[in-house]
Formats: structure tokens, sequence, C-alpha cells
């Protein structure tokens, strides 16, 4: 039991546990009626103010037995029974009864028993609740007698639900198969929770659910399906493209012709085709892709349901019409001697043939189906129709229409030719066949309806070949003599009343050049321009040729050479003094002559440099080199130097060699320069020469190089120095060494130091000292001319039995 306040609470319930009333004297009571639903929250008030004391009990509906304690409570402290629990999750707040979480059970009579405080003293009141607890409906679901039924059966659907408070409602939603809503099942009977299809048809095939309402809520079901099962109708056959006969229909050939056929039916129809009884195709489409003429004939279309095993057919005749192949073709000739215009449209072949009929300028269609004796226009005819027009009677650009038709043709065809002149005059244009053999004299007129008729004539009027349509060609041959001669191309067109003409004479070229004499610096290109101006009629082939009467070939290293329909340019590369110089000769040749023009080159030198002086040539030290300066002489531009060598004339009974250069591109500003890479066994002559650009000044003074200074002083110093310090360094050497054995050499010892009583061994070593000075000061000394050189002189040595000392004297000499 919960508990919220005091002991004394506790103390009260068993007072009313019996459900007795408390005995107060008059009290105010109270009744009502409360609705809950389950799962959901309720409150059950004790009136309408909050009591001191209050004791809620209760009795579930139908029950004869005692009231149970619910709760008690005084102000905010609360107690609730045990077992209370069973009537959902109890509260007691100021009075009022909380019941969340509803269950079914708590459905019944609450008597609320409490103590209000009224004028100072506590009044007894009394408030019996009906609490009516509600069950939401479930979830309804739909039961069929049949999932599937054939059409004219019966059918029965039932609306099930699990729980809910009555009064329960039904209603039902039908949904297509494809999902479209219907406002009501149609056709329908019963209600409630149950739907009667009786008899069941097509329309009633779809989805159905059912929605199940109380006061609570509604909910709805899911759908179930429905089948009914019905057909196959009759068939209905339709052709693609549409186009139906008497009693059939009909389709050109080479066209694409779709058969569908309908039988409606459930399940779907399986679908035969056959053609004049024999089965062709399975499927509800039939596509005949480019239907021949053999295809014709009758197509039945077989339904069957296999589910009923029921059948049924339709059938239809299939004509097949082909026009001819192509379109028409409209043509227009010249007759009558070039002064009418015969129209001709031609459409041969097709079942059956197609009509054809000529329509004029400003002519309907319309009114020639009705009057086909009109003036302008010819009548029908089958395949082919011609009209001759009158060639001056007929406007420039009238177009003529021929209209064909044919059962295979929904809007039939038209072909349509425009008589018109063609625009300009005829051309007239010669040319030269390999080797200049013929001559081919060509006009053209091109254009025009009808074409234009070409001839030719030559200069006297005599006609020369046949005459022919837009261009004609008249072949001569270069051995009759044709320079100077004319010729005359006549051209002659129905709608023009009088002829034209082109003329053409044949002659040699005619040439010009830009300049007749070109001017170029040494060293520079040179461009020497021609072109034809005259006779180009039959074209010229342009050439070069060079002082020497030489073609100029394309693509050499000396000449570039450009070419074009009538010019030919000629450029000189690096131009040189003379050999380029000279007369050159365009030269352009055809079928009937040729003909040149000279342009005569002038190559100019640049101006001479200064000339040039040699001031300086020497060997230097391991003769491989040289050292070379220069200086210039004279006023005059130059671009730079070149140096030349050749070995000298020796013997003299040998001439001297080729000059071949040492050093070339040397900058003008630079004055001297060091030559390497020569054999020391060869006497070389050299010379310098001035250059401005191609030009070379008059070489300088021939020289050969000069031996270097000798210079001996600095090495005999040094090798004086070193035979010094050698002969010192010896001599110390052999003095230390003497003073440290002089056990093993006692005879040397006594002879280089002679022994006197205690003062022997300072002497020794006075005697070292003596030495250490004498060679530093021997070493100091050097004269000018070259290194001094140190001689020790030494006395023989005496008896080596002689016990007498001997006096030893070291000299330190400096030699000149």
């Amino acid at each position: 039991m919960e508990r919220r306040g005091g002991s004394w609470l506790l103390c009260l319930l068993p007072l009313v546990a019996a459900g007795q009333p408390l005995d107060a004297g008059s009290a105010a009571y109270e009744e009502r009626t409360v609705t809950g639903i389950r799962g959901r929250a309720v409150e059950l008030s004790c009136g309408t103010a909050a009591p001191a004391v209050v004791f809620w009990s209760f009795t579930a509906t139908g029950s004869a037995g005692p009231p149970r304690a619910v709760a008690v409570g005084s102000g905010p402290e609360a107690a609730v029974a045990p077992g209370a629990g069973a009537l959902g999750r109890v509260a007691l707040r100021n009075g009022t009864l909380e019941l969340r979480e509803l269950r079914t059970a708590a459905a019944g009579r609450f008597l609320c028993q409490g103590l209000f405080p009224e004028w100072g003293r506590l009044r007894v009141g009394y408030a019996a609740v009906m609490l009516r607890v509600l069950v939401p409906v479930s979830k309804p679901f739909v039961r069929l007698t049949a999932a599937a039924a054939a059409e004219g059966t019966e059918v029965a659907l039932t609306c099930t639900v699990r729980e809910g408070t009555a009064p329960l409602s039904f209603s039902w939603q039908h949904r297509e198969p494809h999902g479209m809503l219907l406002a009501a099942p149609v056709g329908m009977g019963g209600s409630g929770a149950e739907l009667l299809l009786a008899p069941a048809n097509r329309s009633h095939a779809g989805w159905y659910s059912c929605t199940a309402r109380n006061e609570v809520n509604n909910r709805t079901s899911e759908p179930v399906y429905l089948d009914i099962v019905y057909g196959p109708d009759e068939p209905a056959i339709s052709v693609e493209p549409f186009s139906p006969e008497q009693g059939s229909f009909s389709a050109g050939e080479r066209e694409d012709v779709v058969l569908s056929c309908l039988a409606p039916s459930n399940p779907p129809s399986r679908y035969i085709w056959l053609h004049n009884g024999s089965q062709v195709h399975i499927g509800q489409t039939f596509v005949m892709s480019a239907i021949a003429r053999g295809q014709a004939g009758t197509y039945t279309c077989l339904a069957e349901n296999t589910h009923l095993q029921t059948r049924t057919q339709a059938t239809i005749v299939l004509t097949v019409y082909y026009p001819p192949a192509g379109s028409p073709s409209c043509s227009a000739l010249a007759t009558a001697d070039l002064r009418d215009v015969a129209l001709r449209c031609r459409w041969l072949g097709g079942f059956p043939p197609a009509r054809l009929r000529w329509v004029g300028p400003g002519e309907e269609e319309e009114e020639l189906e009705e009057e086909e004796d009109e003036e302008g226009a010819a009548g029908p005819s089958l395949s082919m129709a011609t009209s001759v027009v009158p060639g001056a009677a007929t406007r420039n650009g009238s177009s003529f229409t021929c209209v064909a038709t044919h059962p295979a043709l929904r809007e039939g065809a038209v072909c349509r030719t425009t008589l018109w002149i063609p625009a300009g005059s005829p051309t007239c244009t010669a040319a030269a066949t390999k080797r200049d053999e013929f001559v081919m004299l060509r006009c053209r007129w091109e254009g025009g309806e009808p074409p234009a008729t070409l001839r030719w004539w030559d200069g006297r009027g005599r006609a020369l070949g046949f005459p022919t349509p837009s261009t004609t060609v008249l072949v001569l041959s270069t051995d009759t003599g044709l320079r100077g001669q004319d010729f005359v191309c006549v051209a002659a067109h129905p709608l023009r009343a009088a002829s034209t003409e082109c003329r053409l004479r044949l002659d040699v070229p005619e040439l010009e050049v830009e300049r007749s004499e070109v001017a170029v610096l040494e060293g520079g290109e040179a461009r020497l321009a021609c072109r034809q101006r005259g006779g180009t009629e039959l074209g010229a082939e342009l050439g070069w040729y060079d002082p020497q009467e030489r073609e100029v070939p394309a693509g050499s290293a000396k000449y570039r050479l450009e070419r074009g329909g009538a010019w030919a340019n000629l450029t000189v590369r690096d131009a040189e003094w003379p050999q380029d110089g000279g007369t050159y000769r365009c030269a352009a040749a055809n079928s009937v002559g040729t003909a040149s023009l000279p342009v005569r080159l002038r190559v100019d030198r640049y101006p001479a440099p200064p000339n040039v002086t040699i001031s300086k040539l020497r060997y230097t030290r391991a003769r491989t080199e040289v050292r070379l300066q220069w200086r210039t002489q004279g006023a005059g531009n130059l671009t730079g130097f070149v140096v030349q060598r050749r070995p000298a004339k020796k013997p003299q009974r040998r001439s001297p060699g080729t000059w071949e250069t040492a050093a070339g591109d040397i900058e003008p500003h630079s004055r001297d320069r060091r030559l390497g890479g020569l054999d020391p066994r060869v006497v070389y002559a050299f010379r310098v020469l001035a250059v401005n650009h191609r030009t070379a000044g008059h070489p300088s003074e021939v020289q050969t190089p000069a031996e270097p200074p000798f210079e001996a002083l600095p090495a005999v110093m040094g090798a004086a120095v070193m035979g010094m310090l050698v002969a010192t360094s010896m001599s110390l050497l052999a003095v230390y060494f003497i003073a440290r054995h002089r056990d093993r050499l006692p005879r040397l010892h006594e002879l280089l130091f002679r022994m006197a009583g205690p003062d022997a061994p300072q002497l020794a070593e006075d005697a070292n000292v003596a030495v250490s000075m004498e060679d530093g000061e021997g070493q100091g000394q050097e004269e000018p001319g070259g290194p001094s050189t140190a001689a020790v002189e030494e006395e023989p040595p005496g008896d080596p039995l002689d016990d007498a000392p001997v006096d030893v004297t070291i000299t330190g000499t400096a030699m000149p």
C-alpha cells in the first residue's frame, strides 16, 4: 500500500473497510457517471471542494459483494489500499482519485466519503461515480469465401475484430486492381460486417478493406485481393497503320504492319495468329516488318483462357498494295529546234499503276480533278505523262508539278520542275594535254532547266563538233598551227529568244617582272619576281634560269623557288660576289609557244675594313701557345678579325703551306688572343685580317713567334740555398751521432771533442753550439747572382792507435 502521511490514516481504514458510511447525521450526496478509455487516464473528483479527509471505495459492475477500499487521504497525505493496482495506476491528490493506464476491471461504482470543513466544523459528504471503461476497437481483418471466383458466382467478405466496446459499425472500401479507389462498391449486397457479392462480375475484382468504428476510435484492415476469373470475350483486331477497305484492311508494301488482338479475359488470354489457316505467331501483337505482297490474305486471332478452357476467335482480310519503286521523276527537254520544252513525268511499276497528272503554274489540284480537259494541264495517265509548253510563252522561273496518286500512298507523291535560264553567261577555257600534243577547248554554262545547248564555231563561222547540253569539249591538235586563232562557243536556251556566246584566242603567255634589275649586298638574299599577265587561256608553266642558262630546280640549297598558278618567284640565298651576279631569265611555255624576260642581279661587296699590324707575338714557356696582339691602322667599318697560321718556310727549298684559320669570329673590339694547340717542333707563321661582313681587308705582315725571355736567377739561387741546407744537415747529424755513441766510436769522439779534465763535456757542448751557429750564418749569406753554396773542409784523420788529441777546425764558406 502506498503511503503518504501519518499513521492515523491507516487507523481510519479499518473503520470503513466494511464499506459502511460515516455516521455524521445529515450529509450531502451526489451521483454522476464518468467514461474512461482503457489504457488512458481518468480523474474522479469527490466534490467541488477539497475534503479534509477522504475515503474512496469500489464496487465492480455486476458484483454483489461489499465495496473494496481503494484509497484514503487527508490533505497532501494519502494512502492506496492493497489490490488497487488491478484498476490501473492509482493516485490520490487533494481528494481526487486518479486512475492512469486504466484497466477494464475498473468499470463499476466508486464511492467517495469525505469530511469537508464548513463554518468551523466538519461536514460529511458522499459522491457516487459510475465509471464506464471503453475498449478501443482493434485492427480488423477481412475473410473471403474464395480468393478467386468465376464471374457469375457468389462471394462473401467478412470483417472481423478481436475486441472493441459495442456498438460497432463497419464500412467497406474497394480499389481496382491498378489501385484506383472507388467511392463505393458497385452492385454489392449486404451490410455491416459482411459484404455479399451476388453474383460477382469482373468489375468486383480488386482490393477490399473494411473499417470498424466505435465511440472511441476506428481502424482499417489491410487490403485483400479478390480475383474474378472470366473470358475470353469476342476478340477485337486492330491494324496499324489503319486503312480499312470494303470488308477488309489494306497496307502498303514495305510498311511495318502491326496486328493487335484484344479479348478481355482473366487470367489474360493466350493469343494465336493464323495466316490463311496456318499458325504464324503466338502473342497478342503480330508485327510484320516491311510487309511483302505475298503476306496478303486472311488473318485469324484465336484467344484462349487456359483457366476456364474457353476459346474465341476473329478473322480479317488484309490486302497489300505496293506503289512503284522510288518516286516520280520529272524532266524537261528542249524540243522543236530548241523553241519548245517537253515536260516528262515517269513512275513505272506498282500495283495498281500510279496515276500521273501535270499541273501548270497557278493551277489547283482540286480543279484538275473536276476538269480534266482544262487548258494548261494534261489529263491523267498511268505510269507516264508528257506535256509540251512553248518556250517563248513561258516565263523564266515557271514551275510545273507532276502529281502521282496510288492506293498505297495516303498523300500521294509529287515531283516538280522549274524552267529557268542559267545565270550569267557561258565560260570558255583551254587546256593542253600531256606533252602538249592536243588542246582541249571547254565551254560550260551549267544550270538551267532544261540545260542550255552549247556548240563550238571557229573564227570563220564553221561549226565544230556537235551540240551538247551544259558542257561541250573540242579537242584540237597542236600540229595545225593554233597560235593566234579565235574560237566561239554559242549557247541557246528555249526560254531565251537570242543566243549568247564566249570567245577564246590561243596565244603564247605574256610575262612581266617586278624589277628588271635587282641589287643585293654580298651575303644577303635577292628576290626575283615574275608573273603571267596575258595568254592564260592555255595556262603556262613558269620557271627560272641562272646566268649559265641552267634551269633552277626546286628544293636547291642555293635557290628557293616558289610557284603559283600564274607566278614564280626566285630567291637567291647567301649571295656571293661575283659568281652569283649576272642575268637570270624567267620563262613560260604553253602548247602554242614560249616567252621569257631577263632580270639582272647585281651583287655588291661591303667596303674594305682598315689594315692590321701585329704588335706582339711571343711563345709561352711550353711553346704550345702564343700570345698575339695587334692594332688597326686607318678608318673603316669592321665586324671582326681572323687569325691565320701556317708552318714557316723551312727548309728553304720547300714552299710554305696554305693558310689555315687559327681563330675566327673575333669580336671587333678585341685586340689580343691567346692561341693554343701548337706543335713545339714546328715553327709557325701568323697573320691577322680585319673583316667587314664578307669583305676581308689586307692581311697584316707575316711574323713568327719570339722566344720567351731567359729567367735563370731564381733557379740558381734556389739551388744554392738547397745545397747549403743539405750539407749543414748532414754535418750536424754526423756530429750528433758521434757525440751520442762515444763508447762505440772513441777515436772519432776524441778527434772531435778533446778531453781536458773535467771540462771535457762542456767542450763537446760548445763544439755543437759552434757548429750550429756557423751553419746558421752560412745559410743566411746570398748574393744577387745566385744561391750560395756551403763547403765543409776537414783534415785527414790520424792513426787510430794514436791517443794524442787532435784539433779539428770546421769552416763555413759562401761561394759566389
